[in-house]
C-alpha cells in the first residue's frame, strides 16, 4: 500500500481508541496488535535499549485511555508515504535531514536527525556571546563524561559564523568552538548523547537549509546589545522555538508567541547596567558547582592539549569583573532554560505546538507591516491602490 498525508497538525492524525476498536472490530485489533509487535522488533534491533524510542514509534498509545494511532499504522503498512501538497511531503521528509546533509559535507560531523538541532549562526562577537553557547556544550560534555545522564535528551549543536578580520577575540573563539568539537566528537564515551560542528563559510544558501532544519534558535546576546536581529525572525516562521534573553527583536517575538513558547533567560538590559559596579564573576563561578566544573576543564588545557595557553585571553575574559558582555552572570540562568528546552523536546507533542504557534504569529514581522510603518512615519507617501486586473 501506499499512503498519502493530508496533514500533519495532530489534532487530525486519527487516534481510535483501544477499548471501542475491542468492541467493534475485536480481530482486526489483534491484526494491529501483530503488526506492531513485528515492527517494534525491528525498532529495537536498530536501537537496543532504546525504551524512549520505542514508546515514540509504537502504533498503540500508552496511557490512561490507550489509542491506535491510525497514521503510524498506515505508514508502518505502506511501502511509500507522501504529502498531498509538494510542501506536506518536504515537511514529512523533515528538513533536519537535508541540515544533517549539509553538516556532514561541510563540517564531516554526523547529525543524527532525532536528535534536537540546537542552533547558533550569526556574526561572530562577544555581545552574540558564541561563548555562552560553547560554555554550555562543555557543561553538557562534563554531565556525560560524570555519567549523569538519565532521561538525556541528545543533542546536536550547530555553530557558525564569520569574523572581521583583525577581530581577535572572535577568531579565539572559533578556534576554542572546533577545539572542543574535535573533542567531544571522538569521545566514544559521549556516543550519540552530544555532537558539535563549527559551520565555515556561513552564508545564504546555508540559511535556507539551517532555518528550516531547526528545533532550538539561540538568540542569547548580551541585554540592551543587539540592535534588532533578523535571523531570529527567520528562525522563528521555519518554527524553531527561541532560547533567548530580552533583547532586539526578541522581545517583540516573546510578545507575540507568549513566554510558554519562549525559553527566556538572563538579565535585563537595566540589570546588566545595575549590575556592573559589583560585577564579580569569580565569586559566581565558586557558587555554582556545574560552572565550577566547566572552568577547570577549559583551564587545565584538555581542549589544547598541543597548543599550551591559546584559550587563556578567553578565560580571562570570563573572569574579569569588566567583562562588558558579563558572560558569567547570565551562565546558570542559560544552563537552567537549556534544561528546561531538554525536558520540553522530549514531550514531541508538546513540541510540535511550540513550534506551530512560532510559525502562526510570526506575521508582524511580515515586510508588507515594515514597509507600511516606514511609509507611516518616515517616507509619507501617497499610497496607490493596486489596479484591479480581468474584473478580479
Amino acid at each position: 500500500m501506499a499512503y498519502t498525508n493530508h496533514t500533519l497538525l495532530p489534532e487530525a492524525l486519527e487516534r481510535w481508541s483501544v477499548r471501542l476498536f475491542d468492541c467493534l472490530l475485536p480481530r482486526l485489533l489483534e491484526i494491529i496488535y501483530e503488526i506492531n509487535a513485528r515492527f517494534l522488533s525491528q525498532v529495537a534491533l536498530h536501537w537496543p535499549g532504546d525504551t524512549d524510542r520505542l514508546r515514540r514509534m509504537s502504533i498503540i498509545e500508552e496511557g490512561g485511555e490507550p489509542m491506535v494511532r491510525m497514521a503510524y499504522l498506515a505508514i508502518v503498512g505502506s511501502f511509500s508515504i507522501n504529502g498531498v501538497a509538494a510542501l506536506h511531503t518536504e515537511l514529512l521528509k523533515q528538513n533536519k535531514q537535508r541540515l544533517s546533509e549539509l553538516v556532514k559535507i561541510d563540517c564531516d560531523v554526523d547529525f543524527d536527525p532525532e536528535a534536537m538541532f540546537d542552533v547558533q549562526v550569526k556574526r561572530i562577537h562577544e555581545y552574540k556571546r558564541q561563548l555562552l553557547n560553547i560554555l554550555h556544550v562543555i557543561h553538557l560534555y562534563c554531565r556525560i563524561r560524570a555519567g549523569e545522564t538519565d532521561n538525556w535528551t541528545p543533542r546536536c549543536v550547530l555553530i557558525g559564523g564569520k569574523a572581521a578580520p583583525g577581530y581577535r577575540m572572535a577568531k579565539l573563539t572559533i578556534k576554542l568552538i572546533n577545539s572542543v568539537a574535535r573533542v567531544i566528537n571522538q569521545d566514544e564515551k559521549v556516543g550519540g548523547r552530544l555532537k558539535v560542528a563549527f559551520l565555515p563559510n556561513y552564508r545564504v544558501t546555508a540559511m535556507e537549509v539551517i532555518a528550516p532544519g531547526t528545533d532550538l534558535s539561540e538568540q542569547i546576546s548580551t541585554a540592551g546589545k543587539e540592535a534588532s536581529g533578523t535571523g531570529n525572525m527567520k528562525f522563528m516562521m521555519n518554527g524553531a522555538v527561541t532560547i533567548g534573553t530580552l533583547d532586539g527583536a526578541n522581545i517583540e517575538i516573546l510578545e507575540e508567541v507568549g513566554e510558554d513558547n519562549f525559553f527566556l533567560f538572563g538579565l535585563t538590559s537595566d540589570e546588566v547596567e545595575m549590575s556592573r559596579s559589583h560585577y564579580a564573576p569569580n565569586e559566581i563561578i565558586e557558587k555554582d558547582e556545574d560552572f565550577t566544573r566547566v572552568m577547570r576543564l577549559l583551564e587545565s588545557g584538555y581542549f589544547n592539549q598541543f597548543e599550551p595557553g591559546i584559550f587563556d585571553e578567553i578565560v580571562e575574559s570570563i573572569r574579569s569583573p569588566y567583562d562588558h558582555w558579563m558572560t558569567a552572570a547570565d551562565f546558570r540562568s542559560y544552563i537552567d532554560a537549556q534544561e528546561l528546552a531538554s525536558q520540553t523536546y522530549r514531550d514531541q507533542a508538546l513540541w510540535t505546538r511550540m513550534s506551530i504557534i512560532n510559525s502562526a504569529r510570526c506575521g508582524r514581522f511580515s515586510t508588507d507591516r515594515t514597509i507600511a510603518e516606514y511609509n507611516r512615519d518616515i517616507w509619507k507617501l501617497t499610497v496607490v491602490p493596486a489596479p484591479v486586473l480581468n474584473g478580479l
